[in-house]
């Protein structure tokens, strides 16, 4: 760490590394610093003006504060800590005259600005305005943006901040928008007014600190104040990244990103923030039972008792699906288990060692790509599996990081050396010839594509050779919220899925709609949502979806998160783990439970680090025996990133923003 250096703000004397910004060293001293351009995690541009503050000693107009140094300060004459002063009559007639250039050309559109009421513009307005205008001229136009089904643009609005332009290059790695002309000309725009291609481009709706990009599907349908605010967790994909749920009345009206640095940061892919309208459409919200090859609509007492009396004296098998809360698996097994049955979580046919926690979350955090030197892939494609994280993997390669992909050759965003495709090539690698260097700070990065072939063990095997060889962490990136904690209570079967489900006479599917059950087995289904899984069911007893119930969920690092109830089920639907106890009941059997707290305190019991809320857990490092993989390609896990579960398969956006990705891969492009 550097040395600390003195400066004095307002009166107040702080110590801060030298390398702050002078905007930075004010928030130490908790002195707030308007803002419009400056983003903590984006390079700074310096372009709004709005941060001005006098530099005492300084030049004789004020300095943005988002671009000095506390370095670049001069001390005092007997060499006494700097000065800076954010509340001098130089600073407030500097901002005010920031504030009357910035409102010239703005449109007076407040009332019908869907940014109304959360608006920086707004608020600094509140601050800093005058209430008079001294121009007469017209206010200057601009034309609108198309940027796709998911960014509503109004450019007449912007201020030319540049976050958009800056975010999409540097965070998303796309480089469709930029800002083009000088002075009353200059305008943000795309490239030959393409649509964006990013799954990280929502994020630039959050950046716009005026009403110039807003959300499309969100717009006109809730103002911020009349919302009520649920902090949970996301379950698209395994990073668990941190969101704010927005409910009006029953009905989920957006989802928005939490900052959690160790996690997702501040930012959420487009399948997390606009997969909501799925939540509406395809629901189960009363239980159906199967009637001379037809359903029908049932009591819960019916479907409770039609369930119990298929599944009881036959050998089950319990499914558990990719959305399902840690509670809920650890009910199915002990409910599946008193019946003699069996339950696999491994849906996909992953290969992953039960009771191995190294083998299946691995030993590195999500933080600790920041930090690596050399991170290697294996059959990942990252930005499809986990848009947020392949965006920290190319933070990380900014830095100057190397990257290395054993897989199919994909466009990740960044820069890295293919090392081959297949089998052979990862051999080559666990023997040392090439790829991390001992010692070098490297971190190896294995996809579920690499671990649900029928070679998956020998494929971890080697990675977990090549982690030790190298002293690299190891990360197993999941495709399925749900699985770390489905394997964390054992939830699985000796042999896999083709073992759980061999010769099973009833199965209990719970969530899990990519499984193919045989004909002449009785199926009870208990999901949230009308999708695969429930068609084929004899029983279907409707659930919450993961914004309607209180869960744990353990994500790709092994950090165990809790998600937060944001709204009610609808109609007759109940909380999963509720539905298994009452079955239980029904059954004879019931589970030793009946609230969610007794079901966590047996929970934590029995998996004592679950207990270990928001902390990634040690694991202790157990290598498994080095096996030889056939000879075949890397094949991804994720073939349509908008489609991968049953809500974003409800949901009408994600089925638009699927075609559209399709049609550009097979968009033939004129020569000219």
């Amino acid at each position: 760490m550097a040395d600390k250096r003195k400066i004095i703000i307002d009166g107040t004397e702080v110590e801060v590394d030298p390398a702050m910004t002078i905007l930075q060293a004010c928030e130490v001293a908790g002195i707030e610093v308007p803002r419009f351009c400056y983003h903590e995690r984006l390079s700074i541009a310096g372009n709004c003006r709005m941060c001005l503050v006098e530099v005492v000693g300084g030049p004789p107009k004020p300095a943005a504060s988002c671009a000095m140094q506390v370095k670049d300060m001069r001390p005092g004459p007997e060499g006494q800590p700097p000065v800076v002063k954010t509340n001098s009559p130089m600073v407030k007639k500097a901002r005010e005259g920031v504030m009357e250039f910035l409102l010239i050309n703005h449109p007076l559109d407040c009332p019908i600005c869907d940014q109304g009421g959360e608006c920086d513009l707004q608020d600094q307005a509140m601050a800093y305005g005058v209430d008079f205008s001294r121009y007469r001229e017209p206010k200057r136009a601009s034309t609108e943006l198309n940027l796709g089904p998911l960014v509503g643009t109004a450019m007449t609005r912007c201020i030319s901040c540049t976050r958009c332009v800056r975010f999409t290059s540097e965070v998303a790695g796309i480089t469709q928008m930029g800002q083009t002309g000088r002075g009353e000309d200059s305008e943000i725009t795309s490239y030959l007014d393409q649509t964006l291609k990013s799954n990280l481009q929502g994020n630039i709706i959050d950046l716009c600190p005026v009403g110039a990009l807003t959300s499309k599907p969100y717009a006109f349908t809730a103002r911020p104040w009349e919302l009520t605010k649920t902090e949970t967790i996301d379950v698209m994909d395994a990073l668990g990244s941190n969101i704010r749920v927005d409910t009006k009345g029953r009905e989920v009206m957006r989802i928005l990103p939490l900052n959690h640095d160790g996690v997702n940061e501040e930012w959420i892919s487009d399948k997390t923030r606009f997969v909501w309208d799925g939540l509406r459409r395809q629901r189960l919200d009363t239980p159906y039972v199967r009637e001379n090859g037809k359903l029908r609509k049932a009591t819960w007492a019916e479907a409770l008792n039609a369930a119990a009396a298929g599944l009881k004296g036959k050998k089950v098998a319990g499914l558990i699906g990719d959305l399902v809360p840690v509670e809920a698996s650890f009910a199915l097994k002990q409910l599946v288990e008193g019946l003699g049955g069996s339950v696999e979580c491994r849906t996909d046919g992953a290969k992953l060692p039960a009771g191995n926690r190294s083998g299946y979350v691995g030993t590195a955090s999500i933080a600790d790509i920041d930090d690596a030197e050399y991170i290697q892939l294996i059959g990942t494609n990252p930005r499809d599996e986990s848009p947020v994280l392949n965006a920290r993997i190319r933070k990380a390669w900014l830095n100057g990081a190397k990257v290395g992909l054993i897989g199919e050759a994909v466009d990740l965003t960044y820069d890295y050396v293919h090392v081959g495709t297949d089998r052979a090539a990862l051999e080559e690698l666990a023997d040392h010839t090439a790829g991390p260097v001992d010692d070098a700070n490297s971190v190896i990065i294995v996809g579920q594509g690499a671990l649900t072939e029928a070679d998956g063990e020998a494929v971890l095997s080697l990675a977990m050779k090549m982690a030790e060889a190298t002293k690299s962490k190891l990360m197993i990136l999941h495709t399925a919220a749900a699985r770390v904690g489905a394997m964390d209570v054992d939830a699985v079967t000796q042999g896999g899925l083709t073992k759980a489900l061999d010769g099973a006479e009833a199965v209990y599917n719970l969530g899990a709609d990519e499984v193919e059950i045989g004909d002449g087995v009785f199926v009870v289904y208990q999901g949230s949502h009308g999708d695969r899984g429930a068609h084929r069911a004899d029983v279907i007893l409707p659930a919450a979806a993961y914004t309607e119930e209180n869960g744990l969920f353990v994500n790709t690092e092994g950090r165990p998160q809790l998600a937060l109830r944001a709204s009610f089920p609808p109609g007759d639907a109940k909380e999963n783990w509720a539905i298994l106890r009452a079955l239980s009941a029904e059954l004879g059997a019931p589970l030793a439970f009946d609230s969610l707290a007794a079901l966590r305190r047996d929970l934590i019991a029995a998996v004592p680090h679950l207990a270990q809320v928001d902390q990634v857990v040690e694991n202790t490092w157990t290598p498994i025996a080095v096996k030889k993989p056939a000879k075949a390609e890397f094949r991804n896990a994720v073939k349509d990133f908008y489609l991968t579960n049953p809500i974003a398969r409800a949901s009408a956006l994600m089925a638009e923003l699927s075609a559209g990705a399709k049609a550009r891969t097979t968009q033939d492009v004129a020569a000219e």
